[in-house]
């Protein structure tokens, strides 16, 4: 049965803004969310195909939720920039009031060893990953917690593990260090916001064969096996901005983990 919006779903009358959303998981996302009858923000620097070297863009998410009587909005920011997160946030609540889901999934990604690594390159990831996840949050946490309801989802990897000393290296030294401290960001942040009714979870999707991932080669013949379907990550994603949110905040998380704990069976998405 083909993938519809539901108006009257799980997050009926919520307000989403998703960051790196043009295509992968944040598409993937933002499709769930719609399904279940968000408003949803898409954002991202790419705004259609061609604007970029890997296949995708906003303007695309969008069309697909609006063409299936859904509601979206594309909205182009660099996270980079400090305008372009207040403009973000700003334009929603224009477009469709306050915010009660953000996600965090923008990225910049480099992989290099660390004498390699320039210092504009470990800035851009660190300002990119970190901070612009930070400065969002700081900018809807305050009408969350007036109305004492919201939901905050990071997105993360598996590289903020720490690595055997055996193993080799990718040149992933700065990603990972990316990633632990937005993870160490979540679980903070869970426990300032838990008396506040705010559930603040991070998520890493596993091995998911995303343009990106592709484009960086990492799905090999190895790992093909190993490789985790967008949808459970968009499902796994959904479950962590329903329910009670003092039930559920404060994970670290993987989508596989979620799906299998909690018998979730993944939905097919607007755009497959």
């Amino acid at each position: 049965m083909p993938a519809t919006i539901n108006p009257n779903g799980l997050l009926d009358g919520q307000v989403a803004v998703i960051t790196g959303a043009s295509r992968g998981i944040g598409a993937a996302i933002a499709y769930r969310y719609a399904q279940e009858g968000a408003k949803v923000v898409v954002s991202a620097r790419t705004m259609q195909d061609g604007d970029h070297v890997l296949e995708g863009g906003i303007n695309n998410v969008a069309a697909t939720i609006n063409e299936a009587d859904g509601s979206a909005l594309a909205i182009r920011a660099d996270l980079n920039l400090k305008d372009h997160r207040i403009n973000l946030i700003e334009q929603t609540r224009e477009a469709f009031g306050e915010i009660d889901i953000l996600v965090n999934n923008g990225a910049v990604t480099y992989y290099a060893p660390v004498h390699d690594f320039s210092e504009k390159r470990y800035r851009l990831m660190m300002d990119v990953q970190v901070y612009a996840a930070f400065h969002l949050c700081q900018l809807v946490l305050p009408a969350m917690i007036a109305r004492r309801s919201g939901r905050i989802v990071n997105v993360s990897s598996h590289a903020a593990i720490h690595p055997a000393k055996d193993v080799g290296s990718r040149g992933g030294a700065v990603y990972g260090m990316c990633k632990a401290a937005l993870e160490r960001m979540t679980t903070g942040l869970a426990a300032e916001l838990y008396e506040d009714n705010i559930g603040v979870n991070v998520i890493s999707p596993g091995l998911v064969a995303t343009p990106g991932a592709v484009y960086h080669n990492l799905i090999t013949a190895e790992s093909q096996s190993r490789v985790t379907p967008v949808e459970h990550m968009a499902e796994a994603c959904l479950h962590l901005v329903t329910g009670e949110a003092r039930e559920n905040t404060g994970a670290v998380t993987y989508a596989a983990d979620v799906m299998s704990e909690f018998n979730l069976d993944a939905a097919e998405l607007l755009a497959n």
